[in-house]
C-alpha cells in the first residue's frame, strides 16, 4: 500500500494519478474541506481517509499496513497573518509522518520540502543541496516551517528512517489553475505592467511526482535533492506568458525596494479590508532575488530529461484560454 498525504492538493495529485495509472493501490489523506479533483474520482484502486495530519492517532491508522509514503501535505503561504498556523502544521505535521513510520517500520518515505528551505548563496552562484538555511529576521515563515520539517526528517533518519528529501522550485502545471503558481499568469491576464528584478527557478508538476517516484524506488536514503528544470528571470518568465496569452507584455522593472513599499501599503489594506494581501513583504523580497538552482544531483541520479519551462508555459496558457 502506498500512502500519499495531500492527496488532493496541487502536486499530490498529480502523484497519485501518475501512481494510480502504473497500477499501484493508494491510499490517500484528505481534509474535510478538501475537494477531490475530477481526474481522482472513481478510482477503485484509491481509497481515502478524512482528518488533519496533526493528529497522531490518525496518522497512525493512515499509515498501518503502508510500505511507500509521500508526504506532500503542508500550508503554503507567504503572507505572515497564518504563520503560527502554517508553523504548527507543516512541522508538526511532519513529526507524525516520521513517528508513524518509525513506529510501524519497513517503510519508505518521500518528504516534499522546497527550495524555499535552502540557504543563500553569493550572487553569480548556484544553490546546491548541500546549501542549508541559516534562519534570521528576515527568514519567511514558510521557509522556517520547510526548514524545521525537515529537521523531523533528519531526525527520523538519525534514529533509522529509509527515507530523501525533495526541495522544488515553482511548480508549474494546470492543475493548479490560478491559485499557487498559477497567480503567476493571472496576474498577466490582469493587465501586469511592470516585472521584478529577480529570477527563480520552474519545474514542471509531472517531473517533480516522476522523480520522487524515482527516488521512492531506489535504494538511497538520507539524501535530498533539488527538483528544478530552469531558472528563468520574471522579465522572461512574464513575458512568455504574455505573448502566449496573446497581451502585452510588462515593460518597466520595479526595484526590490520599490515592491516592499508596495508591499507595506497592501499589508496595510489588507488589515482594514481582512482580506489577504495581493503583494506581500516576503513575496517582495523574493521576487527581487536572481535565484539560481542546480539540478545536477537530481539529474544524474535519476536520468530526468525535463520538461522544457517554454512548453509548460504553452499547455497552461492553453488551457486558460
Amino acid at each position: 500500500m502506498i500512502v500519499v498525504t495531500g492527496a488532493t492538493g496541487f502536486l499530490g495529485s498529480v502523484l497519485t494519478r501518475q501512481l494510480l495509472e502504473a497500477g499501484h493501490a493508494v491510499r490517500g489523506l484528505k481534509r474535510s474541506s478538501s475537494i477531490i479533483p475530477p481526474f481522482l474520482e472513481n478510482q477503485p484502486k484509491l481509497t481515502w481517509l478524512e482528518g488533519d495530519i496533526c493528529d497522531p492517532y490518525l496518522v497512525e491508522e493512515l499509515l498501518a499496513g503502508a510500505t511507500q509514503v509521500y508526504h506532500t501535505a503542508a500550508v503554503i503561504s507567504f503572507n505572515s497573518a497564518p504563520k503560527k498556523y502554517m508553523l504548527h502544521t507543516n512541522i508538526e505535521g511532519t513529526a507524525n509522518v516520521v513517528n508513524a513510520c518509525l513506529e510501524h517500520g519497513n517503510i519508505r518515505l518521500v518528504h516534499v520540502s522546497s527550495v524555499a528551505a535552502l540557504g543563500e548563496v553569493k550572487p553569480g552562484t548556484a544553490t546546491t543541496e548541500e546549501v542549508y538555511l541559516e534562519p534570521n529576521s528576515q527568514t519567511t515563515g514558510y521557509s522556517l516551517s520547510k526548514h524545521l520539517s525537515e529537521f523531523e526528517v533528519w531526525r527520523g533518519i538519525a534514529e533509522g528512517l529509509d527515507a530523501v528529501i525533495v526541495n522544488p522550485s515553482i511548480i508549474l502545471g494546470k492543475e493548479c489553475g490560478l491559485q499557487g503558481s498559477g497567480a503567476l499568469f493571472n496576474s498577466v491576464k490582469k493587465g501586469l505592467s511592470h516585472y521584478p528584478s529577480g529570477s527563480c527557478g520552474l519545474v514542471s508538476v509531472s517531473d517533480v511526482a516522476t522523480c520522487m517516484i524515482k527516488l521512492m524506488n531506489s535504494k538511497i536514503s538520507g539524501e535530498r535533492y533539488i527538483i528544478n528544470a530552469e531558472n528563468w528571470l520574471y522579465k522572461d518568465l512574464f513575458t512568455e506568458i504574455a505573448q502566449q496569452l496573446g497581451l502585452k507584455a510588462p515593460q518597466k522593472e520595479v526595484k526590490t525596494w520599490q515592491l516592499l513599499i508596495l508591499a507595506k501599503l497592501a499589508e496595510w489594506k489588507a488589515k482594514i479590508s481582512k482580506k489577504p494581501p495581493e503583494l506581500t513583504t516576503d513575496t517582495a523580497r523574493s521576487a527581487g532575488k536572481l535565484s539560481n538552482y542546480s539540478n545536477q544531483k537530481i539529474r544524474n541520479t535519476t536520468s530526468i530529461t525535463f520538461k522544457p519551462i517554454a512548453q509548460e508555459l504553452a499547455d497552461i496558457c492553453r488551457s486558460l484560454s
